[in-house]
């Protein structure tokens, strides 16, 4: 494990703790009826987006899934903000408009939150080539979060051939929990280890666990200092889990065994982070009770926002659209 500051520990368990209550909290809000649309939960997989994160600052870019909001807290973006989008309120991240599956930041560097299958790939992609273009790639890299169901996706290989050929500075980040929806890695992905397609392409390919946050944060500090240096691109296969179904109405036990999902959890990186920091005396349980404390809070608060906020003003349907609603040519207004 790279030597950490007792600051980047704290941000790691402060970030992952998030994610975890956030998507928790998101769930029972679904479940009450206050989410508009399908909310698709990542807890679990908690590690990844903290772990790669960690390296980047607001210069850095990344895109996102379907499965986002561990993506989006990584990146810096602010809960009350995100459950008010989720909630469909004119206080949220996108005014409201875009929900669980377009949530999005620029000023942080998150190009969105995305509803198609390996779409982050060409997104991130055109964000490292902006960055090489300018010169900028020392301090500009692109990110693509996915999951092992996208790496079959034409896009995806495209994507990477040409970052391969061009030297991109991006990061592919397979996300690989095992499924796509309910349809298993082992079934549909041609190989059990997705970072072996890497060599297709001449570039580095490798498999971490993603459970471990440590394990990801060290893979990720060389794929991102090869990017930083002009090097090009790297492929990351982060096995890891979702503990809950595909979306918020998906029973996993359908497809899943229990023994699988035990064997998961028994290695949840929360659990494994607070073993692992406090047997080494890097944090103490104090200093952890009080992060998730302070966390709880914050969802509470998060939740309260967003029921406080009021629905977008009718006024607003026509703004921040690609299309010019209220052109007469179009017959629509």
């Amino acid at each position: 494990m790279t030597e950490l500051t007792h600051e980047k520990l704290t941000w790691l368990y402060t970030t992952m703790y998030r994610i975890r209550r956030f998507e928790e909290t998101m769930l029972e809000q679904t479940f009450k009826g206050n989410a508009m649309g399908v909310t698709h939960p990542s807890d679990g997989q908690e590690a990844v987006p903290t772990g790669i994160c960690a390296h980047l600052t607001v210069k850095d870019w990344i895109g996102s899934t379907h499965r986002g909001h561990g993506h989006c807290i990584a990146k810096g973006l602010e809960t009350r903000r995100m459950m008010a989008e989720i909630m469909g309120r004119a206080t949220g991240q996108c005014k409201g408009k875009g929900g669980s599956m377009h949530i999005a930041d620029f000023s942080k560097g998150m190009l969105g939150t995305n509803a198609i299958v390996g779409a982050s790939v060409p997104l991130a992609v055109g964000a490292a080539l902006t960055a090489k273009y300018r010169g900028k790639e020392s301090e500009s890299i692109g990110v693509s979060f996915f999951g092992d169901g996208a790496t079959s996706q034409g896009v995806v290989h495209e994507s990477m051939n040409l970052a391969a050929i061009w030297k991109l500075p991006v990061i592919f980040a397979c996300e690989n929990n095992g499924y796509a929806e309910a349809t298993p890695a082992w079934y549909a992905v041609s190989t059990d280890d997705i970072s072996s397609r890497a060599e297709g392409y001449g570039i580095p390919g490798v498999q971490v666990d993603g459970m471990d946050v440590f394990a990801v944060y060290d893979a990720a500090g060389q794929a991102v200092a090869r990017a930083r240096r002009g090097e090009g691109p790297t492929l990351l296969d982060l096995k890891t889990y979702r503990y809950h179904g595909h979306f918020h109405a998906d029973d996993p036990t359908k497809y899943r065994k229990a023994e699988e999902e035990a064997a998961y959890k028994a290695r949840d990186c929360l659990k494994s982070f607070e073993e692992r920091v406090t047997a080494q005396k890097l944090m103490t349980g104090d200093e952890l009770s009080k992060i998730r404390d302070s966390i709880e809070a914050e969802m509470v608060d998060a939740v309260q926002f967003a029921l406080d906020s009021p629905m977008p003003d009718e006024a607003e349907l026509y703004s921040d659209v690609y299309v010019s609603y209220s052109n007469p040519l179009l017959g629509l207004r």
